[in-house]
């Protein structure tokens, strides 16, 4: 039964889940730091920000909330918000990143959580929190969607075929994101951690390589990793820091997830 949901942060991927609870009919209410959302017209949209909270009557008989607002350094803003009198589900969007680098093995839900960058360190402690609090915890691997993707960076240019030996990168569709958080939704397990991925954790140059041969266009040159570090950003840089295979396991047995891009190659098919 669709209820009132609020989603504290609406990016990329918060965008994607307002507009498909629409569609189901769901009352939707959301943050972004300016207040505005243009591109949601029937989603409320109020100003958010640590130091400049909601204003009064602004979470009102919500029922659902998920934040997928990061957290900095003095912690989470958005979880004083999970003493709603009427909250039946509560939700919040992390990062694999959590599990650091296990040198390409793969990690489930039960691994222990190594994060390597501080970024990962604040997202394990607000994972703490929001799980004491009963909430569902989704762990992304690296978000692709529409706009978003190989084929976009190919096609402008931008793209990098950064050849570091045994690197891999577990990757998710934004679709497959929104149906995660819709299936947990109906089937809930307060306090349980997901990971949200698709099955093939590939080398970051083969995903370059097949959207060119999608584009019917040359990829852009290897680099090797000696040369790609003299030409990254630290942050670019600092994701190749974890080398891991994410298992979706749980998502598709617990809540009965059939992902619809199950590999980059049906996602970037589907984007072209």
């Amino acid at each position: 039964m669709a209820g009132r949901f609020f989603l504290f942060g609406l990016g990329f991927s918060g965008r994607v889940i307002a507009r498909q609870l629409l569609e189901k009919g769901w009352q939707v209410a959301g943050s972004t730091r300016s207040g505005e959302a243009v591109d949601l017209p029937d989603v409320t949209v109020f100003p958010f920000e640590r130091g400049h909270p909601l204003p009064p009557g602004a979470l009102d008989g919500v029922t659902h909330v998920l934040s997928s607002v990061p957290p900095d350094g003095e912690g989470d803003p958005v979880l004083d918000v999970m003493a709603l009198p009427d909250l039946t589900w509560a939700g919040y969007l992390s990062t694999t990143g959590v599990y650091g680098d296990r040198q390409g093995e793969w990690v489930d839900e039960n691994a222990e959580l190594r994060p390597t960058v501080d970024r990962a360190r604040r997202r394990v402690a607000a994972e703490r929190q929001w799980l004491d609090r009963g909430a569902h915890v989704f762990r992304l691997a690296g978000i692709y969607g529409p706009g978003r993707s190989a084929i976009d960076s190919v096609k402008d240019g931008t793209a990098r075929r950064i050849n570091k030996p045994g690197q891999v990168f577990s990757r998710t569709h934004v679709d497959d994101i929104a149906q995660t958080v819709l299936a947990s939704m109906a089937r809930p397990h307060p306090g349980t951690a997901y990971n949200v991925c698709d099955d093939d954790a590939a080398p970051p140059q083969d995903v370059i390589v097949h959207a060119a041969r999608l584009l019917g266009m040359e990829p852009p040159p290897e680099l090797s990793w000696d040369e790609a570090q003299t030409v990254l950003s630290p942050m670019a840089l600092s994701f190749y820091a974890d080398n891991k295979r994410v298992s979706n396991e749980r998502i598709k047995r617990e809540l009965g997830v059939v992902l619809k891009h199950p590999t980059y190659r049906e996602g970037l098919a589907a984007l072209l």
